[in-house]
């Protein structure tokens, strides 16, 4: 059978930002690092997601962000999974730097120290991640992929999946904190098992 045409799809120009034209849902992570004075620097980050099944994780950042500059310098970052009561938590770690070139919002942040490496993660998240830089990947327009190795890993137990415990019971307990991109975010209570076809593997 040919394939089927549709009169829906609409043509984009992909010399212009396609993601602003669409929603799309990914994580929404905290990103730690340290300054060089040794204080330390939360940003927000949506461009997040495990590199492969093992123990690498990675962003999108750019060049000009502190955050790039920090991990940079230092060789590491912390992950913090926000959960959704933590969003204006969130939403200050994006706050503008001063005069100083420091951001003060983060000073009515609590933070929770790192175990293996000198950092700080968002207090209560979900999820925290102590990374240290694998490699930078530069190029990407003016963006460039941050990816670490996993040193330790840290989940609060109500959000532990395990045998005994059914996944959607875990979700409506322990909501999900997403961000719809651009510029909305939502908490996720619910969810359906995937169909997987009979012999898939990954």
């Amino acid at each position: 059978m040919p394939p089927a045409t549709s009169s829906r799809l609409v043509a984009l120009d992909v010399s212009q930002p396609l993601w602003d034209r669409v929603f799309t849902v990914a994580p929404l992570v905290v990103i730690g690092s340290q300054e060089a004075d040794g204080t330390y620097d939360l940003a927000p980050k949506h461009m997040a997601m495990p590199l492969g099944w093992g123990s690498y994780f990675g962003f999108i950042c750019t060049p000009r962000h502190h955050t790039y500059q920090n991990i940079r310098r230092t060789g590491c970052f912390t992950v913090s999974f926000a959960k959704p009561d933590q969003i204006l938590a969130t939403s200050l770690t994006a706050a503008p730097r001063c005069d100083d070139d420091h951001k003060p919002a983060l000073l009515s942040l609590p933070t929770v120290q790192a175990q293996t490496i000198d950092g700080v993660f968002l207090q209560d998240a979900y999820l925290c991640l102590e990374c240290e830089l694998d490699r930078i990947v530069d190029g990407f327009g003016d963006n460039s992929l941050i990816a670490g190795r996993i040193l330790a890993a840290q989940v609060d137990e109500a959000a532990l999946r395990h045998s005994e415990r059914d996944d959607q019971d875990l979700l409506h307990q322990s909501p999900l904190l997403v961000y719809l991109s651009p510029r909305r975010y939502a908490a996720l209570y619910h969810s359906q098992s995937f169909p997987f076809h009979e012999g898939f593997q990954r």
